[in-house]
């Protein structure tokens, strides 16, 4: 962010133009007397090709001294949050079952997982103030990202999920009870976690009525996403003849999520195209907005040292070469 700090000082570059203007019509209203006749066709020497820019340093030491009264100045805007937003979980499902092809992105068919990248991508780039981690989960379940304010760095790594790298089933007791504890790092007056998957709970240590019970004793609030179709889903496999679809059976405990939503006094919701999932999110976003006080100020460096030495330096050249090389005798 540039700026001057003084910029009424610049309307001297009016009296500086004015000066030259009335300096060069004087000059012209001169009497030429013809006295040295033939002598353009003799040769300029380099100095004196020079010397004719030599009133230019003059222009550029003043413009430069001007300048540097206007005190140019450069700023870098500063942003310092200063209460504590929401801690929010991400607790997002990588098993075998999101890779099935039943969503829908600009025409083509994409994997539960890729159509949840996108909408959850935008989420994270729309909060503000607020702490952000990241659990995955399969057959086990572990912290992919802390809590954090860097969501350029949570939406990096987020591109990089891959199903299958929790393992291939559903471990949603375990994935509640990692976030708990991620939420215990950095103490928030509101803690939520944003649950979503397509399928049942049947892996992990932890029940999810446990870890539901854990998580309403602490306040905590769970929101709880259902994705994908109840039942049969196209999935792409390798066969004998080279890839191709094939259908299989994916089943969801809706009313799991649904009692995990309300013993936390959070929300269930169900999600069959990326149309409602992008819709879900943006319910959820303003529903957890949170008054976040940011205070906004900009931190300027003085530019005008730099231009006021260099000025002083060009009108030292200037007199130095008026008084030696390129003097003149009237």
């Amino acid at each position: 962010m540039f700026r001057f700090a003084s910029p009424l000082y610049l309307v001297f570059f009016l009296a500086l133009f004015l000066i030259l203007f009335f300096r060069r019509k004087r000059q012209g209203a001169h009497i030429r007397m013809p006295s040295l006749d033939g002598m353009e066709t003799v040769p300029l020497s380099v100095m004196v090709r020079i010397s004719k820019f030599l009133p230019l340093l003059k222009i550029l030491a003043l413009a430069l001294l001007i300048l540097a009264l206007a005190r140019p100045q450069w700023g870098d805007r500063k942003i310092n949050v200063t209460t504590e937003g929401v801690n929010i979980i991400l607790a997002l499902d990588l098993s075998e079952s999101m890779s099935a092809l039943d969503f829908k992105k600009d025409g083509k068919l994409v994997t539960r997982l890729e159509a949840v990248k996108s909408v959850v991508r935008d989420f994270i780039l729309k909060r503000e103030g607020d702490r952000i981690g990241m659990v995955v989960f399969g057959s086990n379940a572990f912290t992919q990202l802390p809590l954090t304010r860097d969501y350029h760095t949570i939406a990096f790594i987020l591109d990089r999920l891959e199903i299958g790298a929790a393992g291939p089933r559903t471990a949603i007791g375990d994935a509640i009870g990692i976030s708990l504890k991620r939420l215990e790092d950095i103490e928030s007056k509101s803690n939520l976690i944003i649950l979503l998957t397509d399928g049942k709970s049947n892996s992990g240590e932890l029940a999810w009525q446990d870890a539901v019970k854990i998580a309403a004793g602490r306040g905590v609030k769970i929101h709880t996403i259902g994705i994908g179709t109840d039942g049969e889903a196209p999935f792409l496999v390798d066969g004998f003849f080279g890839k191709r679809y094939v259908y299989k059976r994916v089943e969801m405990d809706m009313e799991a999520l649904k009692t995990i939503a309300r013993e936390t006094k959070g929300s269930f919701f169900e999600a069959a195209d990326l149309e409602s999932l992008e819709k879900i999110y943006a319910m959820i976003d303003s529903l957890e907005k949170t008054k976040v006080d940011v205070e906004k100020w900009v931190e300027y460096e003085e530019l005008y040292p730099g231009v006021l030495a260099t000025g002083l330096i060009v009108l030292f050249f200037h007199i130095l070469l008026s008084n030696t090389r390129f003097l003149r005798i009237p």
